[in-house]
């Protein structure tokens, strides 16, 4: 069953730690950090032109419209996420990646439901998201979370390669 967002048993803070993986904000502008952003955009420019691929620096998400998630267990950098927001009560998701030797075991749907507690606790209503239409997994991922297709908002443009899609998060 899809998680509806700001729940009353997701008020318990922001940073989540199980088997000893930690979630919790963190500033984009570190080695490790844009390390791993550089593998994703590698790994995005991979499988899409130029102009489908929509990614923001951490400079960008260094800024106090962004709060940027990471998942570290014992110190080690498995994935991150991030919110942007682009209107007041309104976030984009960007960032979602977790390292392919960690993917399988949840960690998407824990950083997901971990950026989705912080935009509660900051007011944030609705979260909206570009991906690209060969991420099968995310896309699962986002509509078993209740995210429905919408159209482009924001600065983007219909592109046959992205899906958006949005989710209002309630009290």
């Amino acid at each position: 069953m899809p998680h509806n967002g700001c729940s009353q048993d997701r008020q318990r803070g922001v940073a989540v730690s199980d088997q000893n993986i930690d979630i919790r904000p963190e500033d984009p502008r570190q080695a490790d950090v844009e390390a791993l952003l550089g593998q994703s955009d590698d790994y995005f420019r991979a499988m899409y032109p130029a102009e489908s691929n929509h990614l923001v620096s951490a400079d960008v998400l260094g800024t106090d419209r962004a709060v940027f998630l990471t998942a570290r267990r014992d110190g080690e950098l498995l994935g991150s996420i991030a919110l942007l927001v682009i209107a007041p009560g309104h976030a984009e998701m960007k960032r979602m990646f977790v390292r392919t030797e960690f993917r399988g075991i949840g960690l998407g749907r824990r950083l997901l439901n971990a950026l989705e507690e912080v935009a509660c606790h900051r007011s944030i209503r609705r979260i909206s998201l570009e991906t690209g239409i060969k991420q099968l997994e995310a896309i699962g991922l986002y509509r078993t979370s209740g995210y429905q297709d919408c159209p482009p908002f924001g600065d983007y443009k219909s592109d046959p390669l992205s899906l958006f899609m949005t989710k209002s998060l309630t009290p």
